[in-house]
């Protein structure tokens, strides 16, 4: 007898399923994000022998093994990593198509190589190396993206194949050290009829990989996809099957890449490595502040500096604002790697605590320099600072650099690691620093004069002065 065929609904977004259609989401409430899947049962599912009971084991019992981790040969990629691969981690990468992905996963593999054949020292568990599996791209393709950077290592094995059982039999022949898969959404197996790149496909072909490499102890990186939305293409089931999450942004028209970590279970979240695309492949950026900086020498009303602590790195941040009368209609407000909502709170903070009453009849653009995104409050007191710039016509001192965060009351509040992030601006030759009055005290950093203010309209009087 066939066996039933059992259909689910299951959202492309979250991963919830419903035994039928719904036209919104109960999990996620997006709507027109529920697919249909066909579930097939497997044919050994039925009448298999009840399994063993594992024997629990006491957690004072487990035995620590210090982890050996595996240097990339890319300090930036090692830097988000939290200091290296692990043996048998699984690392999603995301990213916009044609941001550079595959090339950083190539030159990763073609470092990793270059220590498998002993150029660097023979590694200490051996291996044969690195296996690429491309599934949208054939070998000729992958062999010429590789000698376009460089790369023509015999320690890297390629295998061009989307079947599921395929790819896991020729990681059961190799046992490589590390496996990257680009990418998981192009991928399937038997087990389902449903198409590649299906919520289904995308998860049971993950999971089984993931079981595969946990088991062997080699360490998988799977290439994901992201939706116009922005996030990882697939459930979010997928996010938590992995170890670690990293995203490959940066702007179209400009050649720098941001990795960025959001999730790693082997080191701090929210590191950052910076790298330059040129025409032979990714460069890294060992000094990112002063790439972020504008090479302007006179001041120009609009402008300032913060430091915006991204994992363990500070980085020297110029935030650009223009105003302009808006004429008819409703004032226009846009902006560029900065939170629309946060620079919404700081005009109404500027607006009622500091007297800048034009603002309501003005065009307000806030933009950051270099791509990078502005996440932590700590760059409050630089937005407020850069607008109150802009509108009085008054620029700033080429000299200075904001850390605070700016509340609805208009007082400036302290942020963490002060000192690590003037020690950062004092590097680069910033000589005075507006820090909350609070941690005037606390931060106290040679070569650096420290400016405490306790509001909003004291920081603007001063820093226009």
């Amino acid at each position: 007898m066939m066996p039933k065929l059992k259909t689910l609904y299951i959202c492309q977004q979250c991963g919830a399923q419903s035994i039928k259609w719904v036209g919104r989401c109960p999990g996620c409430d997006q709507w027109n994000t529920l697919v249909e899947e066909i579930v097939e049962p497997s044919a050994s599912s039925s009448g298999r022998a009840p399994l063993e009971a594992a024997e629990p084991t006491l957690l004072a019992d487990v035995a620590l093994d210090e982890t050996v981790r595996t240097r990339t040969g890319l300090g930036e990629l090692d830097r988000v990593l939290g200091g290296g691969i692990v043996p048998g981690s699984v690392t999603l990468v995301g990213g916009e198509p044609g941001i550079g992905k595959s090339t950083l996963l190539l030159s990763m593999a073609g470092a990793l190589a270059t220590r498998a054949e002993g150029r660097e020292g023979q590694p200490k568990d051996g291996g044969p190396g690195v296996l690429y599996v491309s599934g949208e791209e054939s070998m000729r393709q992958t062999k010429l993206r590789a000698t376009r950077l460089g790369l023509s290592s015999a320690a890297i094995h390629l295998l061009a194949h989307t079947q599921l059982e395929v790819i896991i039999e020729g990681i059961r022949q190799l046992k490589p050290q590390v496996v990257i898969v680009d990418s998981i959404q192009v991928m399937e197996t038997d087990a389902l009829q449903s198409a590649a790149g299906s919520v289904g496909q995308v998860r049971a072909c993950a999971q089984a990989l993931v079981r595969l490499v946990k088991e062997s102890r080699s360490a998988l990186f799977l290439v994901g996809h992201v939706t116009k939305e922005g996030s990882l293409a697939g459930p979010k089931v997928l996010e938590h099957l992995v170890d670690t999450v990293l995203y490959f942004e940066g702007e179209p028209t400009s050649g720098f890449r941001l990795l960025r970590s959001t999730k790693n279970r082997f080191g701090a979240t929210y590191e950052l490595g910076v790298f330059h695309m040129t025409a032979e492949g990714l460069v890294e950026v060992s000094n990112p502040s002063e790439l972020f900086l504008s090479d302007r020498t006179e001041p120009v009303p609009g402008c300032m500096v913060t430091v915006s602590l991204e994992g363990s790195r500070p980085l020297l941040v110029e935030v650009q604002a223009l105003t302009s009368p808006a004429g008819l209609g409703l004032p226009r407000r846009r902006t560029t790697g900065i939170d629309f909502n946060r620079v919404s709170m700081l005009l109404a903070v500027l607006e009622r605590r500091v007297g800048l009453h034009q603002l309501a009849q003005q065009d307000v653009f806030v933009s950051s320099l270099g791509g990078v995104r502005l996440l932590e409050p700590a760059a409050d007191l630089g937005i407020a600072l850069a607008i109150a710039s802009s509108l009085k016509e008054k620029p700033t001192s080429r000299q200075d650099v904001a850390i605070g965060e700016v509340g609805l009351t208009g007082e400036i509040r302290p942020v963490t690691n002060v000192a690590q992030r003037m020690h950062e601006a004092k590097r680069v030759g910033f000589k005075r620093c507006f820090i909350a009055a609070s941690r005037h005290g606390a931060a106290s950093v040679e070569g650096i004069e420290i400016i405490p203010v306790r509001h909003v309209k004291e920081a603007v009087a001063r820093a226009l002065a």
